[in-house]
């Protein structure tokens, strides 16, 4: 027996991977087909057969975020995501720094 290097056997597992990748798709594409055609032939829907309609995936569940800056006064917070809420635009129009307000 021939001894392989490992460059050799890693291009042969390649393209074994591809092949069966490849014979997969195939295979799969032909079994759509049949249940197609013997949706057709049969006139059955989607309902007939039990299927749900797949529902679109949900977005962000709208978690909490932790705050990043904190009015120690009032005890405002504002997380540093979208826009600066107005008690925070006051203190640092008023020349108040950012790092004031950093939680810590």
């Amino acid at each position: 027996m021939t001894k392989l290097s490992l460059n050799d056997l890693l291009a042969q597992k390649a393209a074994l991977d591809k092949q069966i990748a490849d014979t997969q798709r195939a295979e799969r594409a032909e079994a759509v087909a049949q249940v197609r055609a013997l949706m057709a032939q049969y006139g059955l829907s989607l309902a007939d057969i039990g299927a749900k309609a797949v529902a679109a995936p949900k977005r962000g569940t709208g978690a909490k975020v932790a705050a990043k800056y904190r009015d120690p006064a009032t005890g405002n917070a504002w997380s540093g995501r979208g826009l600066q809420p107005k008690w925070l635009k006051a203190a640092l129009e008023a020349g108040r720094s950012l790092s004031e307000f950093a939680v810590r």
